[in-house]
């Protein structure tokens, strides 16, 4: 039997609908179950509903109808000041673009959500420091984004992402604007941190290497998601 600490993640009949004539509907009764340490991948075509399920479980955005609850808390029971406490606090985030702020060191760039979320700036650059040193940055620290490779960059982007012990970490596409050799570096990566750190993680891709390394893997057709294999997509 799995206990309440385990669920991670709990969707359970979640829609979005945009208005027009007819309606728009982008996600219909999607249900979804994370439990910790566990590594999901979602797949579906363009214009399926990835992205807009992904904005709803990182809390940018608003489902039409359904419940989500993260860590046990319905974030869309609160404020806007609420969503971003827990996104914060719960969530990490890694995109196709590493979207790493180019006038700060990669020190500096991983130390940003836990100087946003107001903890003491020695603190803040020791976990940095170690973030970056277990994802094999530790001799980086220093160099500014424009210094580093686009496998480097997408690892202080996982550090940053991960800095914070977020309970889920969310991966779009993550190695969507690599070559093949440097992306396996990061599928490697993040079974590493799943194995040794317990990582637990969502991750859309189009990466067929980077989907056979998920513990499990869900399609998403027409806004519906449905668990399947690789081959069925």
């Amino acid at each position: 039997m799995t206990a309440p600490s385990d669920v991670i993640l709990e969707v359970t009949g979640l829609g979005k609908h945009f208005p027009g004539h007819p309606p728009l509907t982008v996600l219909e009764g999607v249900d979804l179950t994370v439990l910790r340490g566990e590594m999901v991948g979602i797949v579906g075509v363009s214009g399926s509903g990835k992205s807009t399920l992904l904005q709803i479980l990182g809390l940018l955005d608003h489902p039409t109808q359904g419940q989500l609850l993260l860590s046990g808390i319905d974030p869309f029971a609160g404020g806007l000041l609420q969503r971003a406490q827990l996104r914060n606090r719960h969530l990490g985030f890694v995109y196709q673009f590493h979207h790493l702020m180019p006038e700060f060191t990669a020190l500096e760039n991983v130390a940003m959500p836990l100087l946003i979320r107001g903890d003491k700036r020695s603190q803040a650059w020791e976990q940095a420091a170690q973030w970056l040193d277990t994802v094999g940055l530790g001799h980086r620290l220093e160099h500014r984004p424009g210094a580093l490779s686009g496998g480097e960059q997408q690892r202080v982007a996982l550090a940053r992402a991960l800095v914070g012990e977020p309970d889920l970490l969310l991966a779009d596409e993550p190695t969507g604007n690599l070559d093949p050799h440097t992306a396996e570096t990061i599928h490697t990566l993040l079974r590493r941190l799943n194995v040794e750190r317990g990582l637990t993680a969502i991750v859309v891709t189009h990466n067929e290497g980077l989907a056979a390394t998920m513990d499990r893997l869900m399609h998403l057709r027409e806004g519906r998601l449905e668990a399947g294999t690789w081959a069925a997509a």
